[in-house]
């Protein structure tokens, strides 16, 4: 029996991320490698016009084909990266050519996987793609594309999502895990481990693990709310009541709720628990205390506790949290 063909078309337009374009490439190439063997993917890089296209590291790329060239050719896999603007505040959001977005429209018609890396979620959003999915996006722009298209079931936390055939990924890096992914899916855990390895990387986010943590937030818009971060990440452990939150910061217990709110968009039960689940999880990857252990350290004190808050945040279980991602 002979290898299967995979034809992979990667969109390719200005001010494109470099490592989005990059990165699944690699993998594909590194995984040849490691079977010493033809994988059948052929990646080719589409534009709207054989131009030099002009990425957002400045780096110009010549597309291998047009978007017309391959209208009509049956794709395995349709990768598509994104693109950003940030204005002076510092503010990230996510751009859209409407071009683009009708060729991916075209293509997603004969293609059998869709993928889109890091904010390319927008693009596949636009065509319409993602109506009544789940998906994610890198967290910058999460919010924008809730707000814009209230059809798709937006996760800013996993690193990718699987729907169906379409597949979105978070954020620059996680191209590299949402193509471990494509590869898994492929040719299985074991191969797609061993380029990982040469990757010196863990095959340990297979979509499940949060895209950002606690300490990873945006940054508080006041000093109050920060000192309030640290003293919570510095008593993870204690009671950490709404009252003695309040008293640290020498608030009301209400306008502490209200200032929550405003800077984190949070509450402070929901802020706490998110620190804690944060903790836990970095004890369950790098220690081998045992789980009541960890529930007291973290401040969940039982296991039952820590297993309810794991469910509810990571839909998963500290066991199964520990068996997938443990670093070794």
């Amino acid at each position: 029996m002979g290898t299967i063909e995979r034809f992979v078309v990667i969109a390719l337009f200005d001010r494109v991320d470099l490592l989005d374009v990059t990165g699944p490439p690699e993998v594909f190439a590194l995984l040849q490698r490691e079977m010493n063997g033809e994988t059948g993917y052929h990646v080719v890089l589409a534009a709207e016009t054989l131009d030099p296209v002009t990425t957002s590291a400045g780096v110009r790329v010549l597309p291998d084909v047009t978007f017309a060239q391959i209208a009509d050719r049956a794709i395995d896999t349709l990768v598509v990266p994104g693109s950003v603007e940030v204005d002076g505040d510092g503010r990230v959001r996510a751009l859209s050519d409407p071009g683009v977005v009708e060729w991916v429209r075209t293509l997603a018609a004969h293609t059998r996987r869709i993928a889109s890396v890091c904010v390319g979620a927008h693009i596949l959003a636009d065509a319409g793609l993602l109506d009544g999915k789940r998906a994610t996006t890198h967290w910058s722009t999460a919010q924008q594309l809730a707000a814009e298209h209230p059809a798709v079931a937006v996760d800013a936390d996993p690193i990718f999502i699987r729907d169906q055939n379409v597949w979105t990924g978070a954020g620059l890096t996680a191209c590299l895990d949402l193509a471990l992914a494509l590869v898994a899916d492929d040719f299985g855990d074991a191969l797609a481990l061993r380029v990982a390895r040469q990757l010196v990387m863990f095959l340990k986010r297979p979509g499940g693990q949060s895209q950002f943590s606690v300490t990873l937030e945006p940054i508080s818009t006041t000093r109050r709310i920060d000192d309030l971060r640290h003293y919570i990440t510095r008593n993870i452990a204690g009671q950490l009541t709404v009252a003695e939150l309040a008293a640290q910061a020498h608030v009301s217990e209400r306008q502490l709720t209200r200032i929550f709110k405003t800077d984190l968009g949070t509450t402070p039960a929901a802020y706490i628990e998110s620190a804690r689940v944060e903790f836990a999880r970095h004890q369950l990857e790098t220690t081998d205390n045992t789980l009541e252990r960890v529930a007291t350290l973290c401040g969940f004190n039982t296991t039952d506790t820590l297993t309810r808050a794991f469910r509810r945040t990571l839909d998963t279980t500290p066991t199964e949290y520990r068996n997938r991602f443990r670093i070794n």
